[in-house]
């Protein structure tokens, strides 16, 4: 049991030397904002910081500005067709992240952090996810263990304690801390979860997860923000960002 831990360790470790050194980000990507200025990421009226995943833009159906907020509508597409996710079109490694979301009921969404673009895979198999749901309504909030697949969870892997997301319809105010390898998901003024990258505990936790067979997860230090495109009607404003 003991090699196999170790194993997994080592491989792990070499994956994320090996993401780092291969997939940084294009210079014109990186941001350049002195530490602690904020930047307004979605100030109601453009959509300059974005662009699909995997796009160039930013997408034509789908996202759209409603009276100051960014909106995901669902819109008719094939079924093989995957979701439009979009992303900033700057990368971030410490941060903090700030932002209002409200789910339509029986909603599922997210947000992502540390994105790898890769054209062959989803955003969620590269960026960790602060889950975004209607807890009453959604059947995700009964699944996965200890509730963390519930609003405001690190999805699937850490439950947010205490459950105190507002129910759908009603806005949501979240924050995201990343300094170094440690996180905090704050969720209506009051920390829900915190946990550290890159520990012991840590690489046994992916090795039991549904992500054991993407060595990318998680593995960035510095990576792109994502929201998510789950099929259903989630409404974003006042999103802003600083570096730490």
């Amino acid at each position: 049991m003991l090699k196999s831990f170790i194993s997994f360790g080592i491989t792990t470790v070499l994956a994320v030397s090996w993401l780092t050194a291969c997939a940084q980000p294009d210079a014109s990507d990186r941001n350049t904002t002195a530490p602690g200025e904020w930047i307004s990421l979605f100030d109601g009226s453009s959509t300059d910081h974005w662009r699909g995943y995997n796009m160039e833009a930013f997408p034509d159906q789908g996202w759209q500005i409603e009276d100051d907020m960014l909106v995901f509508r669902p819109y008719q597409r094939d079924r093989w067709t995957s979701g439009l996710d979009i992303i900033t079109r700057q990368t971030f490694s410490d941060f903090e992240l700030e932002l209002e979301w409200m789910i339509a009921e029986a909603g599922n969404s997210g947000i992502f952090y540390f994105v790898l673009e890769q054209p062959t895979q989803a955003i969620f198999w590269s960026g960790l996810e602060m889950q975004i749901l209607d807890n009453a309504n959604h059947p995700d909030a009964n699944q996965g263990v200890d509730g963390n697949r519930q609003a405001g969870s690190l999805y699937d892997l850490i439950p947010a304690d205490p459950q105190n997301a507002n129910p759908h319809g009603e806005w949501n105010r979240v924050r995201i801390i990343s300094n170094g390898n440690h996180i905090e998901h704050w969720q209506n003024g009051e920390m829900v979860l915190s946990f550290e990258r890159f520990t012991p505990e840590w690489f046994e936790m992916l090795r039991n997860s549904k992500f054991r067979e993407h060595n990318e997860f998680g593995a960035m230090r510095e990576g792109h923000i994502g929201l998510q495109d789950h099929g259903d009607v989630v409404k974003f404003r006042n999103i802003r960002i600083r570096e730490l």
